[in-house]
């Protein structure tokens, strides 16, 4: 799924690890700009093993580690990986796929066995190496952004109201199991949305254009009907063109206040300024397609994504489906311009254009508009840490995963 959030939102902490000492608490942001999206310098591992004193507190998810979400969102991943084609994306850096199952195995023990805050964070001392993400600045700073999946009236058909399309696959496209183009770019945003060469394939209609685009670059969504009904859209395929933040675009030229940008703000620009749509949204080439779903709201891997228990990140430099533990600040439910505390365990289900490097990564709010105002105001820098099983480490004899199958 694409992301449009990751992009949006001023940054507000600073994180710093210096030399061998315990990473110190978010700070103010100090106005220095960092490169968030630094690629990975060639031959290099986004990942970094620690030491123990570097740990940070895992206790501190007990309770949310408790609830029934990551559990289900492990059993996922665990489907994922005993599918077939998930053996061809390991060794990931210095992780097997056999490391990768035997680690989440290992995790749903310890979940089960840890009876406090303390405990949970023995056993992960005891039976887990830990990863930093290298970051940015191979200090392991990570911006933290979020997604969401939205929810826009429309209709099947189109309407006097309904009159913006979102559109199928088109016929012949040729995709890899990613959605990349298999025969090079297709035609542009602004190509299909003025063209009329997909004529026909339409799968939805909206009535907003700005909503329209936020779809095309979220990548899946619900569309709720006129009989209250929600109509559920999901990935199917993009036109391989690069993603452009248009948040950034508007920023640089003065139309939005940095320290104010967020989806609303930018919803209510366009709103009040429809005329700009073509010059900043078509500056977006790229342009994901759509099929019917249900069941989801799905990741890359076709699983289930889980609020604040799943994550995006660069699916070519970190491992897919594996354990991690954000430590980050995100919005409140109740009032989202204000932020609490986040350290909790994730699974990395899932992809998005704007997240290309190992200083980036993004949390899954939920579905609808309350998730959408928590996403847009996630903007923060924070640390990510994978957890993979000691060699030889075991609690009581392993569960075996059930075999999974490829879909389609």
């Amino acid at each position: 799924m694409s992301r449009f959030i990751s992009s949006l939102i001023v940054s507000l902490a600073v994180v710093v690890l210096i030399g061998c000492q315990k990473p110190v608490e978010p700070i103010p942001f100090t106005g220095i700009e960092k490169n968030y999206d630094r690629p990975l310098p060639a031959g290099q591992w986004a990942l970094r093993k620690i030491d123990a004193s570097m740990y940070p507190a895992f206790g501190d998810a007990w309770f949310a580690a408790k609830g029934t979400s990551l559990g289900d969102a492990v059993e996922r991943s665990l489907n994922y990986l005993a599918k077939p084609s998930a053996q061809g994306f390991f060794p990931s850096g210095e992780i097997t796929h056999e490391r990768a199952v035997s680690s989440l195995i290992l995790f749903r023990e310890v979940l089960a066995r840890a009876d406090s805050p303390t405990a949970l964070d023995d056993l992960i001392r005891e039976n887990f190496d830990v990863y930093i993400s290298v970051g940015c600045d191979d200090l392991g700073t990570v911006l933290f952004t979020g997604y969401y999946s939205p929810i826009f009236d429309g209709s099947l058909t189109r309407t006097e109201r309904f009159t913006v399309p979102l559109y199928r696959l088109p016929t012949g496209f040729q995709k890899d199991p990613q959605g990349n183009p298999i025969e090079g770019l297709w035609h542009t945003r602004e190509e299909i949305e003025t063209s009329g060469l997909l004529d026909g394939q339409e799968i939805v209609w909206l009535g907003d254009r700005f909503e329209a685009y936020v779809l095309t670059v979220q990548g899946s969504g619900f569309v709720r009907l006129a009989d209250g009904s929600l109509f559920e859209i999901g990935y199917a395929g993009h036109n391989g063109h690069e993603y452009v933040p248009i948040g950034r675009i508007l920023v640089a030229d003065g139309k939005i206040e940095r320290h104010t940008l967020s989806l609303d703000t930018l919803i209510q620009y366009f709103r009040g300024h429809p005329r700009e749509m073509d010059a900043y949204l078509l500056q977006n080439k790229r342009y994901v397609f759509f099929q019917a779903s249900e069941g989801g709201p799905f990741g890359c891997l076709s699983e289930r994504v889980t609020p604040l228990h799943s994550v995006a990140t660069d699916k070519d430099i970190f491992p897919r489906a594996c354990l991690a533990f954000v430590d980050t600040r995100i919005p409140r439910e109740r009032d989202p311009s204000r932020k609490r505390r986040l350290r909790g365990f994730v699974l990395d289900q899932d992809r998005g254009a704007a997240i290309r490097a190992p200083g980036r990564c993004d949390i899954y709010m939920g579905v609808g508009d309350s998730a959408g105002k928590r996403a847009g105001f996630t903007y923060n820098e924070g640390r990510l840490f994978y957890l993979f099983g000691k060699e030889g480490a075991r609690l009581e004899e392993a569960v075996p995963v059930a075999r999974g199958r490829d879909d389609g």
